[in-house]
């Protein structure tokens, strides 16, 4: 973070400042934010942020023992006399003003440029990729994993300085109101929608108040700012009406302004050619594995090229990412002959059916396809008819074989077997070592392996057991 006085931060959040140890109020804090006390560092301004579990208060003398500064407080805490305290009333709230205004403070005297992104799907992949493309050319913010929330996106914008040329940002919606919230935090130059899909349905109830929640980003842009839409989602070309900001769009259509064709999925990457606006066309072969992945790479050569990057730039940085994140589309391609993708970090109904697509597009090479799937989860009254439907799915795509590990996940496979009179051809395990064990008995030279689940199933660790070759 810039160096601000710890009076300048208790103005800016609206708090009370005590001052206690060896400050004062124009101690500069120019050390990390945070609000995990492990991660505290000599320096450091600790966010006393209260959780769901237990109480960042609780922590202010582990803070404290690792060198915060001082630590920002719903409550004074008298015993913690040894660190300055700022009052607020609300932590959470407090973290997005200093957010704000140490953004605010860095345009005053720089140029830099801020990109948001929001989307059902891609966000993560878009902004690591923008990380990869724009940090060839200037000092970029973009953070490792998915720091979108009212926490983690402020969190993001306190790491820039006054040397940070870009900023990338991911907006995620955690209800009406929340990427709103956001965005005028960010004030983004550049908003980017990416997709609109069914990662919120059970939060939000349905795919139009997704919708609904995306679009608060196009409406808070300005007639000085840009808004990059996916032209393939008709949610998200429905934005177009809601902003006085410049438009481009993406996608596969022929009216899209950055355009992708020729497709051409292998084991190797995926290859496609990019239409600029000015019609001019390049060859790129991602290293990521997914066709989803190209609509991503769109999105980001179009924020670099209207940042005024090179375009060789672009196409070199975007091909020369081994992947998009750890358990991302993960590929591993095993000693004796087994190919493992793990993209077992995040799962939705639209991401799982993806990277079913792709599962089922290498296995027309000949080699035999094992999906592996675990619960999607977060998707409420729609859970029971996504998980059914994902099992048809599988069955539909002729994928050899699918194991699906977890109750909660276990109407995937009963899916499956009403899709289709299979015989063995789906597998359920209650335990993840269940599962791993009956994979490793039945792996063999040219299988294409996909993990497949949400974080909090825990698959990715299965993902990554099977790396290990066993006699």
């Amino acid at each position: 973070m810039i160096a601000i006085s710890l009076a300048e931060i208790a103005k800016a959040i609206d708090g009370k400042l005590i001052i206690g140890g060896s400050g004062s109020q124009e101690t500069l804090v120019s050390g990390s934010v945070e609000t995990d006390s492990r991660l505290v560092k000599p320096g450091s301004l600790f966010f006393a942020k209260p959780g769901e579990v237990t109480d960042g208060h609780l922590f202010v003398p582990s803070a404290v023992q690792n060198g915060a500064i001082a630590a920002v407080v719903e409550r004074h805490l008298p015993e913690q006399n040894d660190i300055a305290q700022i009052i607020v009333k609300d932590v959470v709230l407090a973290l997005g003003k200093l957010a704000g205004y140490v953004l605010q403070s860095i345009r005053a005297v720089s140029d830099l440029k801020v990109i948001g992104i929001t989307g059902s799907n891609g966000k993560t992949t878009t902004k690591n990729m923008l990380r990869a493309i724009l940090s060839q050319v200037g000092e970029t913010i973009a953070p490792i994993e998915s720091y979108n929330n009212e926490v983690g996106a402020p969190y993001s914008m306190l790491q820039t300085t006054f040397d940070t040329k870009f900023l990338v940002v991911e907006l995620g919606a955690g209800g009406p109101g929340s990427i709103a919230y956001l965005t005028e935090i960010a004030k983004p130059n550049i908003g980017v929608v990416l997709k609109v899909g069914l990662a919120h349905v059970g939060e939000f109830g349905g795919i139009e108040t997704t919708a609904k929640i995306k679009a608060e980003l196009p409406a808070r842009l300005s007639a000085n700012d840009l808004l990059i839409l996916n032209g393939d989602d008709g949610y998200v070309r429905d934005m177009a009406e809601l902003t006085e900001a410049k438009k481009i769009s993406f996608g596969t259509s022929g009216d899209a302004d950055y355009r992708a064709t020729g497709h051409d999925l292998t084991i190797d990457g995926t290859a496609f050619e990019l239409h600029w606006p000015d019609a001019e066309v390049s060859k790129l072969t991602l290293q990521i594995l997914g066709e989803h992945h190209v609509m991503n790479a769109l999105a980001a050569a179009a924020v670099s090229d209207q940042l005024g990057v090179s375009r060789a730039v672009i196409t070199e940085a975007l091909e020369s990412m081994p992947l998009a994140e750890r358990w991302r589309m993960q590929t591993t391609h095993r000693s004796d002959g087994v190919t493992v993708i793990n993209d077992a970090y995040n799962a939705s109904p639209d991401s799982t059916k993806a990277a079913l697509q792709t599962l089922a597009h290498l296995g027309k090479s000949g080699r035999r396809t094992i999906a592996i799937l675990g619960e999607m989860a977060e998707l409420g009254h729609a859970s029971r008819e996504q998980h059914d439907a994902i099992g048809r799915t599988v069955v539909r795509l002729n994928i050899d074989q699918l194991i699906v590990v977890g109750e909660a996940a276990k109407l995937i496979h009963m899916g499956a077997e009403q899709e289709g009179s299979w015989g063995g051809e789906s597998k359920f395990f209650e335990s993840i070592d269940e599962a791993l064990a009956f994979v490793r008995g039945m792996l063999m030279a040219g299988d294409i392996v996909l993990v497949k689940s949400s974080k909090s199933a825990n698959l990715r660790h299965l993902g990554d057991d099977l790396l290990e070759v066993r006699s």
